[in-house]
């Protein structure tokens, strides 16, 4: 008798149903992902340099990227950091764990941004802190309001630990945060004392470029913590990232346990990187992804007007999301079963918030599709709409 066969056991995060287009899911595109130029970097580091690329590497990264990094943030925004201030992580989420780590303390109070990138609240939450969303309106988080808060919990004998925002093609939102604003919440971060911690994975990924200027960039020293990844601009399978913060946070997020006993994180993706970029291929490559998700993004907004004229929205100047402002109040919620029985999916917008509120939006992501694809995903989701009897009214409304 033959014995069963063992289930195949999964490859890869993201799984779609068969004949649906998932929206939700903010991954690549699977030709944008560099698999020949990055075999080759990976050859170029192990044959320049051979056992070093397969040891325990520096804690803080290896010497080649740092230096590379500080060279292309130097390209990309406003000041370059300085070597001392950078640490390699596995990605955003990694550097946001470990700058939680440092900062964070059992019930002290975390503000987030409101909407936010859903999944860092998970990542913050693990540190048994509680997470309260910071004032914010349609341009963003409300600086002046927000310091009022800080100085209500202090009052109140708590301690606000930092504040994460993702101010440059936020997720979910595609916006970025005023330059007044900017300015306005450094100056609040520093009469505060509060740490800021800037999400900055999307820089790269602007239609057109440059990017506004990082909050690090423009912050006094010890006042930001800026994180990075290259799971957007090159590949997320990689596992890395970085942060850029005050010698003393590199410092301390260096001397962990986890870093002292495993040494630097990820060190021969992070030698492959170095070679990737110092051939030029990362160049190359930032700037063909540029253009394709920029005709992604031009594709969708094209099919949202076309199919969907109730939905409100502002074209995003990068990222890969597009968010949408339905008129019923219970609208992203309450329309999701009937998109995933037209066979399209996306994240309804309560999942961003940290309070019960964004009933009304819903977050489409056009990274992982082509053109056409999109097109078909938002007749759909149109469908969907008229299914579900919404009405189909598309003047503003309020709230």
């Amino acid at each position: 008798m033959t014995a069963p066969r063992p289930p195949v056991l999964p490859v890869v995060q993201f799984r779609s149903r068969a004949g649906s287009i998932d929206l939700g899911w903010g991954h690549p595109h699977p030709a944008a992902l560099p698999v020949d130029a990055w075999a080759e970097a990976t050859r170029s580091a192990l044959r320049r340099y051979g056992a070093a690329a397969l040891t325990y590497g520096h804690a803080a990264g290896p010497g080649p990227l740092v230096e590379w990094l500080c060279e292309r943030l130097g390209e990309v925004d406003a000041v370059p950091p300085e070597p001392g201030q950078v640490f390699v992580s596995a990605g955003a989420s990694h550097a946001l764990d470990l700058v939680a780590a440092v900062l964070c303390r059992p019930g002290d109070v975390v503000l987030v941004d409101s909407p936010t990138y859903h999944l860092a609240l998970r990542v913050i939450a693990d540190h048994r802190v509680d997470t309260v969303p910071a004032p914010a309106d349609q341009d963003g988080i409300d600086p002046a309001a927000t310091g009022d808060l800080i100085r209500a919990i202090t009052r109140q004998g708590r301690r606000v630990a930092m504040l994460y925002l993702v101010p440059t093609f936020n997720n979910p939102t595609g916006r970025s945060l005023p330059a007044e604003r900017r300015a306005a919440l450094l100056a609040m971060a520093a009469g505060t004392g509060v740490t800021v911690v800037e999400d900055d994975t999307y820089r790269e990924l602007a239609y057109p470029a440059p990017a506004p200027p990082s909050l690090f960039s423009a912050a006094e020293p010890g006042t930001v913590v800026r994180i990075g990844s290259f799971a957007k601009s090159v590949a997320p399978g990689l596992r890395l990232g970085w942060l850029t913060g005050a010698r003393s946070m590199v410092g301390a997020v260096t001397e962990r346990g986890y870093v002292d006993s495993g040494g630097g994180v990820n060190h021969a993706s992070a030698l492959a990187m170095t070679e990737f970029a110092a051939g030029g291929a990362y160049r190359r490559h930032v700037a063909a992804i540029r253009v394709r998700y920029r005709r992604q993004r031009d594709a969708l907004v094209a099919a949202v007007r076309e199919e969907l004229p109730q939905a409100e929205f502002v074209v995003p100047g990068g990222g890969w999301f597009l968010w949408l402002r339905l008129p019923h109040p219970n609208a992203g919620t309450a329309l999701l079963p009937y998109a995933e029985a037209a066979g399209v999916g996306y994240l309804p917008g309560r999942q961003f918030f940290v309070a019960d509120t964004g009933h009304r939006h819903l977050r489409l992501s056009y990274s992982m599709c082509d053109p056409e694809t999109l097109a078909e995903a938002v007749r759909r989701l149109a469908v969907a709409y008229r299914d579900a009897g919404f009405p189909a009214r598309s003047t503003p409304l309020p709230g």
